[in-house]
């Protein structure tokens, strides 16, 4: 049986971080699954019959490009995420990166509850809004884009807002996934928290 590692969580906790520093540590392919609604809703421009089209097509290896890492292309992915026929389309795929034989970690909002329920290891990573914000803020100011921080906190309280009231696949944590809060956490501490956690699951009798 593959090991699946499951990490949810909303935008900017520290998500990605964790499951690609996991991922390699492990040796497992990786599947960021934000940039799949980030680039459906680039493509679309945040039109949701258009978008259900574009996400039936959507080829992996387009998934590099930098238009996906800025502020709107963020606000268009809630948007698109929304659409219980984007995630229909997306959901396939997704479905069959996790049962790779080689293993597999994938981040997102729905992994642990919709995706890949069955995952051995769930993390459910998270942090305050305002520390959010601020990572959020300084990594946008990065990319050379230009935003305030009041601007980004509103982004990050909408962002939530939507993610966790749509009506499918809302962002909830897995009554079975670990909680892992990176508020106050360096990079390296939250990967040797996550990696305790994955450990622990690995080492708990399956079907449990």
């Amino acid at each position: 049986m593959n090991f699946i590692i499951a990490v949810d969580g909303p935008a900017a906790s520290g998500k990605g971080t964790v499951a690609s520093v996991l991922a390699r540590h492990y040796g497992f392919p990786y599947l960021d699954t934000g940039l799949l609604y980030r680039a459906v809703g680039v493509a679309s421009a945040g039109n949701l019959s258009e978008a259900a089209k574009l996400a039936a097509r959507l080829d992996p290896a387009s998934l590099d490009n930098p238009a996906y890492r800025t502020r709107q292309a963020g606000e268009l992915a809630s948007q698109v995420a929304a659409s219980p026929e984007v995630r229909d389309a997306l959901l396939d795929f997704q479905r069959r990166f996790a049962a790779n034989p080689a293993g597999a970690v994938l981040d997102g909002r729905d992994i642990g509850t919709v995706i890949a329920p069955g995952a051995q290891a769930k993390l459910f990573v998270t942090a305050s809004t305002g520390v959010r914000a601020e990572r959020r803020w300084l990594q946008l100011l990065n990319q050379g884009e230009r935003v305030t921080k009041e601007a980004v906190f509103a982004d990050i309280v909408a962002r939530d807002n939507r993610d966790s009231h749509r009506s499918a696949a809302p962002l909830v944590r897995a009554k079975d996934a670990a909680l892992l809060d990176t508020s106050e956490m360096t990079i390296d501490h939250a990967f040797r928290e996550a990696l305790r956690l994955v450990e622990l699951a690995r080492s708990a009798p399956q079907g449990r």
